[in-house]
């Protein structure tokens, strides 16, 4: 068994804006694995700036991987415990070389063709023409339900967003949810999610930074509006501290990014801390390629988790690998008349 890996950057289409800055292109690595003659695929996803694996050594780690393939997942897994985009990749190559067929890593009514996976629609941060132009393309794709990144405009603004789509549909008729990346401060955060709650929002995904565990255990305690824990997932490590962090700040909901929390192990361990504190979940990809989002559709798709999903980023690069994902009426497909074309 042998193993290399290759870096590739994806350019963005329009530069996106988060609450952290504006991204033009995100950086990527794929692994692959070579045994009789079969190979298998990963990408180890690393995000710069938010990935706990966002160190020095990361490539020199990957390296290490490759050289020592042939020690196995399970080992190699143990080995990466606080490399989680390349404990994920690895996942992907290994589940990749045992499948029948490259890419398809859990056969399904999804990979088939016969079935969807709904999605959320994702608007991004930048000027309120924008931030519209955005919603109005989103709402003619056929959305029901729309996230909005928030905290980098004027925050009245923002409420007023929120308010024009309200004044077209009900709540019934599309699900908002808003992601502030931890953009407001402890002190201001409950009146503004009091403020809001006016626009029957579905919830909202790390309000405040993530680590101040004290803050957002009562920020989840007094909220008139469903708070989802996303950044604070990163770096916990051990089984039961990630169900000590969920019973200390009991938040309503989880946001899984397998990318940024151990691929589908790490993922499934959340799962099952989050079901001892009756929290629901949903998945969300980290701006990967096609071949990291192929991978986490196919395996959200086995949950059947109803919520909408935050998988929608595959077509937000110039130069993303071919595949057979595509977008339909606000649903994640499979087209299998489409081929993978991965050649860099």
């Amino acid at each position: 068994m042998t193993a290399t890996y290759q870096k590739h950057t994806l350019n963005f289409k329009q530069a996106s804006g988060t609450s952290r800055g504006v991204l033009k292109t995100k950086d990527t690595w794929f692994i692959s694995i070579e045994f009789e003659g079969k190979k298998g695929i990963g990408e180890c996803g690393m995000f710069r700036g938010l990935s706990v694996d966002d160190r020095p050594d990361f490539e020199e780690k990957l390296q290490w991987a490759c050289q020592n393939i042939h020690l196995g997942l399970i080992r190699l897994l143990s080995e990466l415990v606080e490399l989680p985009s390349i404990q994920f990749g690895l996942e992907m190559a290994f589940t990749d070389l045992e499948s029948e067929t490259n890419f398809e890593l859990f056969p399904s009514k999804f990979t088939k063709g016969d079935d969807g996976i709904p999605i959320n629609g994702l608007i991004w941060m930048g000027s309120e023409a924008f931030m519209r132009d955005q919603i109005k393309s989103k709402i003619e794709e056929g959305y029901d339900c729309i996230k909005l990144k928030i905290g980098a405009i004027d925050f009245q603004t923002e409420l007023d967003l929120l308010k024009s789509i309200r004044t077209q549909f009900s709540a019934a008729d599309m699900e908002l949810r808003v992601d502030a990346n931890g953009a407001f401060s402890p002190d201001e955060a409950l009146e503004k999610l009091k403020r809001l709650s006016d626009y029957q929002l579905h919830s909202i995904e790390q309000p405040i930074k993530q680590g101040q565990v004290e803050e957002m255990a009562r920020l989840c305690q007094s909220t008139p509006l469903d708070i989802a824990l996303d950044e604070e997932l990163i770096g916990i490590f051990d089984v039961m501290d990630k169900y000590n962090l969920l019973q200390t700040i009991q938040p309503q909901y989880i946001i899984l990014k397998p990318t940024l929390v151990g691929g589908f192990q790490g993922s499934n361990a959340w799962i099952e801390a989050a079901k001892g504190g009756n929290i629901d979940y949903w998945i969300t990809s980290a701006l990967e390629s096609n071949v990291g989002l192929n991978a986490i559709a196919q395996w959200t798709y086995t949950l059947q988790n109803p919520r909408p999903q935050g998988l929608g980023t595959g077509g937000l690069f110039t130069n993303n690998i071919e595949s057979p994902l595509e977008v339909k009426n606000g649903t994640l497909r499979y087209n299998k008349k489409t081929n993978w074309n991965f050649n860099l």
